[in-house]
């Protein structure tokens, strides 16, 4: 099994994401729950799977990376005067032209291309992660989650971390070969 997940198979990140969509898709209809934290393990053999294309130190450098980042954002949103809850728009456009952009680099094949993909999609979650926080803390900013949706909080800022995880670790390894 770990010379499956440590080779070059894409299979592997396929299926994981798929089973991952599945689960998610299983879980919001019908009769036919999954348990709560199936959606988790498939994402953490999802993480393991991508971080296992990496050496050691670049893993721990880009973990300790987001965990600074995070911190740093966190307070910033905690702190700032600025409203960032009006640029969900914004932002899913953002998203929309990064994953463009995305599709792109998988035809262009570019270490230069893959950072400034890496380093644009860091920015975007790094915003996404100040617009999450602040729409989670409600007070005086304009839009804001109910006390009720405090799994949707949750796992907006976990896929938040994840992503920018994902992409600092990609600016990371790309920047070392």
């Amino acid at each position: 099994m770990t010379k499956v997940i440590k080779g070059d198979n894409q299979v592997v990140i396929v299926v994981v994401v798929v089973v991952a969509v599945v689960v998610v898709v299983l879980h919001s209809v019908g009769p036919w729950r999954t348990p709560e934290g199936s959606w988790t393990v498939c994402e953490g053999f999802l993480l393991g799977t991508v971080s296992s294309h990496y050496d050691r130190d670049e893993v721990l450098m880009a973990m300790g990376i987001t965990a600074i980042v995070t911190v740093a954002l966190t307070i910033f949103a905690f702190q700032t005067k600025w409203d960032f809850t009006m640029m969900g728009g914004i932002l899913f456009v953002a998203v929309i032209v990064l994953f463009c952009f995305g599709l792109l680099c998988l035809f262009i094949q570019s270490r230069i291309l893959s950072i400034v993909y890496a380093s644009i999609g860091a920015l975007i979650f790094s915003v996404y992660l100040v617009f999450d926080t602040q729409l989670m803390l409600g007070g005086k900013h304009k839009y804001a989650l109910s006390p009720e949706e405090y799994i949707f909080a949750a796992l907006n800022l976990y896929l938040d971390i994840i992503n920018l995880f994902l992409f600092i670790l990609s600016i990371i390894g790309n920047s070392r070969d």
